[in-house]
């Protein structure tokens, strides 16, 4: 039988990236489909976990990948599970996301290189990424934030922030966002905020609810209590079925005050104070 933390992890998961994303086998082996990956891994949670960390098996099928591929992902999973693995925490959400974005770029790389060999010279190269760049900020992948994953009645909370310097860019990272992940897009309420300082003193603010009424103006009033710019912020919720009330709103100001301290974008006088009051 699963712990009350496995529980809370395996709903957090197949909330956020699909049904039977965490599938429970026998005994207390699990078979995780990773997100955008061909590749299944299965997984050991021993009983006492989040105290000792998961196992991987190995791969549970490798699907259109070949075998040396499906070893690779393996062997970053394992990877990425030693390095962010906490004793007494779960850990599983933060290691999805770490993987997700490694094999993300190494896919990239691969792509790079057979752009590098077909327009064959470097010259060229450069030619082209700024002819596919024309009008664009960026085509990379954001650099997000995570937050902790709440689950409150079934109600999933995530937020993400990213560093930004224009209302354009803020409005690609969230437009980027929606058009690479899924269950993002699908989520029940996207609700965003955004501060940012640009030239000469004029400074840009805007939030918006996604149909969560007042959330994303809390959410900037967050961001003007701490005094932070240059940041956008994105809270993701997925609607568990039973309405939260007032609570909501603190459950996202709390997931999206854990994105801005994971990136380090509070300032220390003002952390302080707000642990004081």
């Amino acid at each position: 039988m699963m712990n009350e933390d496995l529980q809370n992890e395996v709903e957090a998961i197949n909330s956020i990236y699909g049904d039977n994303s965490l599938v429970h086998g026998e005994e207390n082996i699990f078979v995780l489909r990773l997100p955008r990956q061909c590749a299944s891994l299965r997984l050991h949670f021993p009983h006492d976990y989040p105290a000792a960390p998961p196992g991987v098996l190995g791969t549970h099928s490798s699907g259109e990948q070949r075998k040396g591929e499906a070893a690779h992902v393996v062997d970053v999973f394992r990877d990425v599970l030693g390095r962010l693995f906490q004793p007494g925490e779960v850990c599983l959400f933060d290691v999805i996301e770490e993987v997700n974005t490694i094999l993300a770029a190494d896919t990239s790389a691969i792509e790079e290189g057979h752009k590098a060999v077909i327009v064959n010279g470097s010259e060229e190269l450069e030619d082209w990424r700024s002819f596919k760049g024309t009008g664009q900020i960026s085509r990379k992948e954001p650099p997000w934030i995570l937050s902790e994953v709440v689950i409150e009645l079934k109600s999933v909370f995530v937020a993400r922030c990213a560093p930004v310097s224009s209302p354009d860019q803020a409005k690609q990272y969230l437009q980027h966002l929606l058009d690479g992940d899924k269950k993002v897009r699908s989520a029940t309420h996207n609700i965003t905020a955004w501060r940012i300082q640009g030239d000469k003193g004029v400074t840009f603010q805007d939030c918006d609810d996604d149909g969560e009424t007042a959330a994303g103006g809390r959410v900037l009033h967050l961001m003007q209590l701490m005094d932070i710019w240059n940041v956008m912020v994105v809270v993701t919720r997925w609607y568990g079925g039973h309405q939260l009330g007032p609570k909501r709103f603190s459950i996202i100001n709390t997931v999206a005050r854990d994105a801005f301290v994971k990136g380090d974008f509070v300032k220390k006088d003002i952390s302080k104070k707000q642990k004081k009051s």
